[in-house]
């Protein structure tokens, strides 16, 4: 079955055209018009310009991805779509598209969860992961821990209380002067420093629960920073020990609540995803951290291209929707910007 994917939950637009046969995935083409450019202008995403730059490139994109995959409309067998959580501008481009190509091609429709694409990225290539699964999502939006016992079967663990992990990046980012997406900037700032020169806080990691909170990580930067910019003693190297030891915290958190989750929860498979798998320092560390305390236990996280946001993540999503007969009426779906997956 050839599913047509298409994500406009933020600020990038995407579309993919994915060939699904008994499990086996081929992803045909994978498209992302980035706002990037526009973003850093203003340091963030902005609904209403994010909502404009869908409008503009989301038939073009759509258009792309088909000849990429020297697909035509009569092939289709599903058209895939998120239709939340998101910005509520930005999603109704893409429900909208979705909802017009769906009735003008007559077409299944799926409307899927952003949170369940995210998960399903990682049985591109694993397609016989065995549950119970344990799933950590980390993205600039959200940071959950999500048990899976069988597809469609999910159980919210534990989540942040306030700040989501990619959301404290893009603050700290932001504090440091450093540059957007805060992730990513981090991370090779990173790289050059000593993760061990500043005790950062490891916020609630005695707490006997799965939640996480990482406010107080990032207003202890805040307090420090403050402090050594007052006194004028913030030079580079200093920026590139915050950067590590901040990293370094927010990933202890991450791996050592997962890592007693599974634990207590006898998982057979753990997966890492969402925008913030992307970080090589936290995959790195939750992949040994699980061969060396949980034996038998699979590890598995998207590629890199898979990990932030995407089209054919909601493309696999929608396979398996397919497979089970799970569509959608387009006369009904709307986007909904606060879609809980749990």
């Amino acid at each position: 079955m050839i599913i047509l994917g298409i994500e406009t939950s933020c600020d990038d637009t995407a579309a993919s055209v994915l060939n699904g046969e008994k499990n086996h995935l081929t992803i045909l083409s994978h498209l992302i018009s980035s706002q990037m450019t526009t973003l850093k202008k203003y340091g963030g995403v902005v609904p209403e310009v994010a909502a404009r730059q869908h409008v503009t490139n989301i038939i073009p994109t759509i258009k792309a991805a088909l000849e990429l995959a020297s697909v035509k409309p009569a092939m289709i067998g599903a058209i895939a779509v998120t239709a939340g959580p998101g910005l509520i501008t930005a999603l109704r481009v893409g429900v909208q598209t979705a909802k017009t190509l769906a009735y003008a091609w007559n077409k299944k429709l799926i409307g899927l969860n952003h949170i369940e694409g995210h998960i399903y990225a990682s049985w591109h290539k694993n397609p016989n992961l065995k549950f119970p699964a344990l799933c950590l999502v980390v993205s600039g939006g959200h940071t959950q821990l999500i048990l899976m016992k069988g597809h469609d079967n999910y159980r919210l663990i534990g989540q942040t209380r306030d700040d989501a992990a990619g959301e404290a990046f893009d603050k700290v980012a932001k504090l440091l002067n450093i540059g957007y997406p805060g992730g990513p900037r981090i991370q090779k700032l990173a790289q050059k420093g000593n993760q061990a020169r500043f005790n950062f806080p490891r916020p609630m990691l005695k707490e006997k629960n799965y939640d996480f909170s990482f406010s107080g990580l990032k207003t202890a930067v805040l307090y420090f920073v403050k402090k050594e910019i007052a006194a004028k003693k913030l030079p580079l190297n200093d920026i590139y020990d915050i950067c590590a030891s901040f990293q370094q915290a927010m990933v202890d958190c991450l791996v050592e609540k997962t890592i007693k989750a599974a634990q207590d929860l006898k998982i057979k498979s753990i997966i890492l995803a969402g925008g913030v798998a992307a970080n090589l320092p936290l995959r790195q560390q939750l992949e040994s951290s699980v061969k060396t305390y949980l034996k038998g236990v699979s590890f598995t996280t998207p590629p890199f291209e898979l990990c932030t946001d995407n089209a054919s993540m909601i493309a696999i999503a929608g396979y398996y929707h397919a497979k089970r007969k799970h569509f959608s009426d387009w006369k009904t779906l709307e986007p909904d910007p606060n879609w809980e997956l749990v």
